[in-house]
């Protein structure tokens, strides 16, 4: 009896593991819940990525909500969204702050020329001390600000028409409100 224990106990401990990896690797990434859900969003004042001179943060949108993307030119999957941020940007539903992350200043610059601009400012974070205080595993990331300060959604990895519309939008100000 004592020898079966001692294969069947690291047996059914191995199936658990594997149980735990399975349900894992099945979860959207994007889906991972964040510690700053429902809590303030932690302030940064930034160089401007367009005007070394001037400096944007979370300050600019007192009292209005806001989505904060993070993104990089080296980055595959902020290329995938750039078309959908794009799309929300002429909805004019919600300002949009970029947060260049770890990046070339003249890459991003032309990225955004060449690309389009989805943002109202971008905020430039080249070693990455802002990304860090909102907790960001890696680019793309999206956050919902609501408009009293708080973390409402975020979003890793690259932004999609469906979560946008699922996670996102039903959290937004009704149009011509500001109640988020």
């Amino acid at each position: 009896m004592k020898l079966q224990l001692k294969f069947l106990l690291p047996a059914v401990a191995f199936a658990a593991l594997v149980g735990f990896f399975v349900v894992g690797l099945r979860q959207d990434p994007g889906e991972i819940r964040s510690p700053l859900i429902g809590k303030p969003a932690p302030a940064f004042s930034n160089e401007s990525l367009g005007d070394a001179g001037w400096r944007v943060g979370s300050a600019d949108f007192a009292g209005r909500a806001w989505l904060l993307n993070v993104w990089a030119t080296w980055c595959a999957g902020c290329r995938e969204e750039h078309e959908l941020l794009l799309a929300i940007a002429r909805e004019n539903r919600v300002p949009m702050m970029g947060l260049n992350w770890r990046d070339d200043r003249n890459l991003a610059l032309r990225w955004l020329e060449q690309l389009g601009n989805p943002y109202v400012s971008v905020a430039f974070d080249p070693d990455g001390r802002t990304a860090i205080d909102w907790g960001v595993y890696g680019a793309p990331e999206t956050f919902l600000i609501g408009a009293d300060g708080r973390v409402l959604q975020k979003r890793i990895g690259p932004l999609t028409r469906e979560a946008w519309e699922r996670d996102f939008v039903p959290l937004l100000p009704p149009p011509g409100g500001e109640d988020g």
